[in-house]
Order: structure tokens, then C-alpha cells, then sequence
């Protein structure tokens, strides 16, 4: 069995702490160790990459010719315009990616990075040709977002048939420029929606991909697509928390400039109450994502905070002082429960006893 280098790390840290607490034997380990070995290299990720890289460089080509004088004329001969043209040219395309990938995941599964590009292909070609019947059947009436509830649609039943997270994705993304289109077309693209400028209602959206993904996390036939609905959730939601937490619930910039910070910091202290919940919730349930999002947030919260109080007022050095100081009784503290759970059995007293000792 082949690895990489972190699962390998982590495989014989957990073979050598076995043998040290003589779960195992020594003989028992060896043998362990010897039944899996370690990649130099991390040939996957740069198959992915390179994929990906080849893909989106070939859908690029391809609206770069299209953009040719020659082949403008030659699609405008056979159809009414241009744009109806590149819309089905782009539309047979996709189609075309999308039945190769499918063909080519039930002839080859094991070639899983090229069949996902070729995915992702369609999906693009998708996209661009969404884009030109955009443009075949505009009225001039500004209301684009049911482009993007369209792509929604297309996309989230392409990725329901396969299924593939790839194309999961994307309909997300196209749901996620749809529900910001669309409440910007309501209000006439005014600074509010509901009392909500754009980084707001996006956290109430982060908020309820993350509700949905839980619902399809106890449901077996949309478990397919928890993870990366979760992970979109929470990237939705805390990159709109920090947004706020940096211009409030303000429309635009003139209206920002006259606050002084200090009238902000509620957004500061709701963006670390969340990051903190994040991590709790992250630490309780071993939900590693949840715990990843919260503790880098956090920090990223941290030094926003920082620079905008304390950059000219506060020594840097002192900052960081305190900054350590708290962070190492939280470690402390954190360290002696941890260490409760490889101690001998004891009365539920002792264990009290030894909590508050730290």
C-alpha cells in the first residue's frame, strides 16, 4: 500500500505510540511498517493540477476563436446570429465532454483526475454557453440572475445523473450568483436588501448551505454532496463575517469612511463568538473542517483587529506579549484535559481536582 507522506507520518506515529503502550508487539509493528511505504512525491496533486491547468487553457482557446472575424462570419451564415450560434456550438460541446467523461468512467475508473477535468470541461463549456444565450435573448431588462438559476438547475441535475462533486460545485457557485444577482435586481441595485448590504446576506447564504448540508449528511442519497456543500457553507460564511467585521453593514464606501472603528467592533467580537463555535463544535464532534475554518479565522480575525486598533497606538512587541500569554493558558488548559484521558482510572473527584489544579 502507497501513501503520502502525511497519512504515512500519521500511520507510524500510530504503529510506535501501539508498541510504546504494548498494544502491539514489537514484532507486530515491524511487521505493520513493512505492509505500506511512503510516495517521494505527490504525483496526484500535480495530475490534478495539470489537468485542470490544460482544461481551462483549452476552453480559453476555444472563446479566443471564437472571437475570429472568419469564424464569426461562417457561424452567422448557418444561424440567425452570432451568440444563438456560439450558444449551441458551446452547448454540443459540452455535451460532448460531459458523455466522453461518463464513458470514460465506466470503461476506465481507476483514471479518476481526467475524467474529473473532462468534467469540468463540460462544466465550462457549460457556462460559456449559458453566457451567449445570455446575450441571444437579452431584452435589455437587467435581470441576468435567471442565467444564473438556470446554470443552477443545469448543473445541479448534471451532478444529481453522474453524480460528481465537481459539477456539484459549480451549481453552488451558480446558486450563490444567482441569490446575489437576484436580491441585487429586487432592491434596484441599491446598497440594502432587507436592511442587508452584500457581505450580510451572504452570511445568512453561508448559514443555510451549511443548514442544507447537515440535512444531506443523514441522508443517504445526498451524503454524495454534504462535504463540499459544508465546505462552501463555511467559506460563504466566514469570509462574510470578515468583510463585515471590517466595513459593518455599511452600502458603500463614503458611508464607511465617517464610522470610526470602534462602532464596528460588535461585527469583531460576532465574527470570533463564531469562529469560537466553530472550533468547539470542531473539537467536540472530531469535525476537522469545522475546527480548520474556526481556529483560521480566528487568526485572520485576530490580526485584522490588530492592525486596525492597535497598529499606531500599542508597541508591537506588547501586542504580541499578550497575544502569546492568552494563547498559552488556552493551550495549557487544553493540554491538561488532553492528558486526563491517558491517565490511570480515577474517581470522577480526582479528575475535577487535577482540572482545577491547572
Amino acid at each position: 500500500m502507497k501513501l503520502n507522506k502525511k497519512q504515512g507520518d500519521f500511520l507510524t506515529d500510530t504503529i510506535n505510540e501501539w508498541k510504546q503502550n504494548s498494544v502491539i508487539t514489537p514484532d507486530e509493528a515491524e511487521k505493520l511498517k513493512n505492509s505500506y511505504s511512503i510516495r517521494p512525491f505527490d504525483w496526484k496533486g500535480l495530475a490534478t493540477y495539470s489537468f485542470w491547468i490544460a482544461v481551462i487553457c483549452g476552453v480559453i482557446s476555444v472563446v479566443s476563436i471564437m472571437a475570429d472575424g472568419i469564424v464569426i462570419e461562417l457561424i452567422e451564415k448557418f444561424f440567425t446570429s452570432f451568440d444563438v450560434g456560439a450558444c449551441i456550438l458551446f452547448s454540443l460541446l459540452a455535451a460532448g465532454a460531459f458523455y466522453l467523461g461518463l464513458k470514460r468512467r465506466k470503461t476506465m475508473p481507476l483514471k479518476t483526475m481526467s475524467n474529473e477535468a473532462l468534467f469540468l470541461a463540460g462544466a465550462l463549456f457549460t457556462s460559456v454557453a449559458i453566457g451567449y444565450l445570455g446575450e441571444a435573448i437579452d431584452t435589455g431588462s437587467g435581470h441576468y440572475s435567471l442565467l444564473f438559476l438556470l446554470s443552477t438547475i443545469i448543473f445541479a441535475g448534471l451532478a444529481i445523473w453522474f453524480p460528481s462533486t465537481l459539477v456539484w460545485i459549480f451549481a453552488l457557485l451558480s446558486f450563490g450568483s444567482w441569490f446575489g444577482a437576484e436580491t441585487g435586481y429586487i432592491s434596484g441595485w441599491g446598497a440594502y436588501f432587507l436592511g442587508m448590504n452584500y457581505p450580510l446576506r451572504f452570511v445568512v447564504f453561508g448559514a443555510i448551505l451549511i443548514g442544507v448540508s447537515f440535512l444531506f449528511k443523514y441522508n443517504q442519497k445526498t451524503f454524495y454532496f454534504y462535504k463540499s456543500t459544508y465546505i462552501l457553507g463555511l467559506l460563504n460564511l466566514f469570509i462574510s463575517l470578515w468583510i463585515l467585521s471590517i466595513f459593518g453593514n455599511y452600502g458603500d464606501m463614503s458611508s464607511w469612511y465617517d464610522v470610526k472603528q470602534i462602532e464596528l467592533f460588535h461585527w469583531g467580537l460576532i465574527f470570533a463568538a463564531v469562529a469560537v463555535l466553530a472550533i468547539i463544535y470542531g473539537l467536540k464532534y472530531d469535525d476537522y473542517t469545522s475546527r480548520s475554518f474556526g481556529i483560521t479565522f480566528l487568526f485572520i480575525n485576530l490580526y485584522t483587529k490588530f492592525f486596525e486598533y492597535f497598529w499606531d497606538s500599542m508597541h508591537k512587541a506588547m501586542f504580541f506579549i499578550i497575544l502569546a500569554a492568552s494563547f498559552w493558558i488556552i493551550g495549557r488548559k487544553a493540554e491538561s484535559i488532553w492528558n486526563l484521558e491517558f491517565l490511570p482510572l480515577k474517581p470522577e473527584s480526582d479528575a475535577e481536582e487535577a482540572i482545577d489544579k491547572e
